[in-house]
């Protein structure tokens, strides 16, 4: 009798681990279900840009659905031509910006957080929290002092104002995010590299630039995407029609006394997210190191 009462409290391990696998199923099937969901809430706006650049612009904001109940292939070569330049002339003038900025930025910021990192001065706490403290300022403050200084340089309608800074470690985020990343690095490294003859430049570009590839490729990648999109700046410091880049550019297809060119608006905005899809996906291996070693964790 006792043997009975006991198969009948005791439950089958085998059902106990199928109702464990279903249930596991049903979980992996509802989180699977919402992270779509939330996916595509996300790149709607970007599936429906997409979708838009092969409307004519008649229907575009008639026809909210995102397969085009009529495509128009003509967006893509009406916007491409459509300025007083080819589009790719705004490109090309976007790309110079970017170049030099990116490396700009790698040389200026690495040599600064390696001097806040690895140098003892006087001082250096409390240029580090100045040097913080700029990120705080928007650039709506700083803008009206820089126009008047590169006025009186006579660098209006020049790429110089976009550029010239970038070499001089003005962006303080990236030189807090490579400092996180030196100070984790060991120090015997240098004290090896001193043994063997090495000042602190050599120490810098033999030793801890290469260890640094990580937090270099981070803030490559963040300065491309971040100039690449700057509109602001691009529109103050230069109004010359051929210097304009892709932002600027971009912005000539919207009139806001006329009508607007609203599909190939869409259609070169496609085109220009395809230089930073490309160096986002090229570099994205080196990013996520980054992001996991450096001061943005």
């Amino acid at each position: 009798m006792a043997t009975d009462l006991e198969s009948i409290a005791a439950p089958d391990p085998a059902a106990l681990a199928a109702r464990r696998r279903r249930d596991g199923r049903r979980r992996r099937l509802l989180k699977h279900v919402v992270l779509i969901v939330f996916g595509f809430a996300m790149l709607y706006p970007l599936l429906w840009m997409v979708s838009s650049s092969f409307k004519p612009s008649d229907l575009i904001f008639r026809d909210a659905s995102i397969i085009p109940s009529e495509f128009d292939f003509g967006n893509y070569t009406e916007g491409w031509n459509a300025l007083a330049r080819p589009f790719h002339h705004y490109l090309i003038n976007s790309a110079i910006i970017v170049g030099f900025s990116v490396v700009g930025n790698l040389l200026s910021c690495a040599m600064a957080a390696y001097a806040f990192a690895r140098l003892q001065f006087r001082g250096r706490r409390l240029f580090f929290a100045a040097m913080l403290g700029t990120i705080m300022l928007p650039i709506h403050v700083v803008i009206v002092p820089q126009y008047i200084l590169f006025s009186e340089l006579d660098w209006i309608n020049t790429y110089y104002p976009l550029i010239v800074p970038k070499f001089l470690a003005t962006d303080a985020f990236f030189i807090f995010l490579m400092v996180q990343f030196i100070r984790g690095l060991p120090r015997e490294l240098d004290d090896a590299a001193r043994i063997d003859g090495c000042g602190h430049f050599r120490i810098f570009w033999r030793i801890i630039m290469p260890l640094c590839l990580p937090a270099l490729a981070t803030t490559a990648i963040f300065t491309f995407i971040s100039v690449w999109n700057d509109f602001y700046s691009q529109l103050i410091f230069v109004t010359d029609p051929d210097l304009y880049t892709v932002p600027v550019a971009l912005r000539t297809f919207v009139d806001s006394q006329g009508e607007s060119a609203w599909g190939p608006l869409f259609a070169m905005s496609l085109v220009a997210l395809g230089p930073i899809f490309g160096f986002f996906l090229a570099g994205q291996r080196y990013l996520m190191r980054g992001i996991a070693t450096t001061g943005i964790k």
